[in-house]
């Protein structure tokens, strides 16, 4: 039996990145099943639920971070994938993205631009 955590994890998990996230939850069953279920319950359980910031400003917040590091780029494409789910256009990606020179650098900025343009490719505008 799944804990409340967990089954509101699960939904907005679900929301945020359809199929992307179910995939990444997936990929660690057979290592590491304990980290995975922390994963939908802490970021989406516990923070993504929260009042006071929509999905979309979520998503902002993430995509900034997760380029700013400059070292994870898978994380980065599902939350590139996750932008546009809820709603984020190319444009204003590559906008978060190209801010992010200014404070962490031109590397993790085309770093970022080039982990955006794969992820376009796959999900071209309608």
């Amino acid at each position: 039996m799944h804990s409340e955590r967990f089954i509101t994890g699960q939904k907005m998990l679900q929301q945020v990145d359809g199929q992307g996230g179910d995939g990444v939850v997936k990929s660690l069953q057979d290592i590491a099943p304990d980290f995975a279920r922390y994963l939908i319950e802490f970021p989406f359980g516990d923070i993504y639920s929260r009042p006071g910031m929509n999905l979309r400003d979520r998503e902002i917040a993430t995509v900034a971070a997760l380029t700013a590091l400059g070292n994870a780029a898978p994380q980065l494409k599902v939350h590139l994938a996750a932008a546009l789910n809820v709603g984020l256009t190319q444009e204003e990606i590559v906008e978060v993205i190209m801010q992010m020179a200014v404070y962490a650098g031109f590397p993790a900025a085309l770093n970022g631009l080039f982990a955006a343009k794969e992820v376009f490719a796959a999900n071209p505008k309608e």
